[in-house]
């Protein structure tokens, strides 16, 4: 009897693994049959609201169904970041965060999660090289030039961000600690007072973003010295990148990552990768990007993880030296 009754289980628990396989193989075959939610950690009308609404018409029209841009903010970013790691992986929920999300503030903040470890890239879709950006009043017109006067004896200079712990301030106390290190940093709430304040001369120096900014250089009052990355930026043709500039360490982004909920089945990130990366080669689609300062990357799951691995011990390892805090 006991050998039968053993017989039995063994038997209900194999069909009912077979049964549990059988309808995850359908979960990931019948993908999607209901709206997909992208939360995205910061205000309405951002700047990953913006690229991924440049991708979702089409992604829309390949697969059949809507993608719905679900704005939860908060704590810099990190509101949002924890919904999606709290979320069911069923592939109806999806990040769509920047660096500091994924590489930044697992170093600054004490999280209740790790994304290193409880959220699963899907695809990095682009990244917006950070631009060493100085005030026309000043007389610099190379970063070299600027490093120089900021070293000379009672030279009082500053660095801004638009807040603490952001890529943008990364950037400035990388610089500042291998050159200035008597720089200050000031920080302000948003991109637009931190151009207001390098026009009014109150700061020097800033690494933006090339969108925020691009209305003043093209109108020259501000000047880009460096693109802190490996490749010139098509709509800034004659400014260097950091390599060129005499600075090739200083390579910094701000890139935007889609994730998945830990566990969400492989088949379905991929898909979506597939399907993400194809419109990154679509010369309408990468027209887009750059008008908004942003380079197509298309990267993989796999190679997301490594990149933003990569990035991650990189920005501790500043974070350390730097020792930047907040609040």
């Amino acid at each position: 009897m006991r050998t039968l009754s053993l017989n039995r289980r063994l038997i209900s628990c194999s069909i009912g693994l077979v049964c549990a396989l059988g309808a995850g193989l359908a979960t990931a075959q019948d993908w999607p049959s209901k709206p997909i939610r992208i939360v995205s950690p910061y205000a309405a009308g951002g700047v990953g609201d913006t690229i991924f609404r440049i991708l979702a018409p089409a992604l829309e029209a390949k697969l059949g169904q809507r993608f719905v841009i679900d704005n939860k903010t908060g704590a810099a970013g990190n509101i949002g970041a924890q919904e999606v790691v709290r979320a069911a992986p069923d592939g109806y929920t999806f990040l769509m965060a920047p660096t500091a999300n994924y590489a930044v503030n697992q170093h600054l903040f004490k999280l209740d999660f790790n994304p290193n470890t409880q959220l699963d890239p899907v695809v990095t879709i682009a990244n917006a090289p950070l631009i060493a950006v100085v005030g026309s009043k000043v007389n610099a017109s190379t970063l070299k030039q600027f490093a120089a006067l900021a070293k000379a004896p009672g030279a009082k200079f500053n660095f801004g961000s638009p807040g603490a712990g952001s890529p943008t301030h990364l950037a400035g106390a990388s610089f500042a600690l291998s050159q200035a290190n008597g720089m200050e940093h000031i920080a302000y709430r948003g991109t637009p007072p931190l151009t207001q304040a390098l026009l009014a001369g109150d700061i020097q120096l800033a690494f933006p973003t090339l969108t925020p900014v691009v209305g003043q250089l093209k109108a020259g009052t501000l000047k880009a010295v460096a693109v802190m990355a490996a490749q010139r930026l098509s709509e800034l043709p004659n400014v260097p990148t950091a390599a060129e500039a005499g600075f090739p360490d200083m390579l910094f982004g701000n890139w935007w990552t889609l994730a998945a909920p830990k566990g969400t089945d492989p088949k379905i990130m991929n898909r979506l990768h597939m399907e993400i990366s194809t419109l990154l080669s679509e010369p309408a689609i990468v027209a887009k990007l750059l008008d908004i300062g942003h380079v197509p990357m298309g990267l993989s799951p796999a190679e997301s993880v490594n990149f933003i691995r990569t990035e991650s011990a990189q920005f501790k390892a500043l974070i350390d030296r730097t020792g930047i805090r907040v609040d």
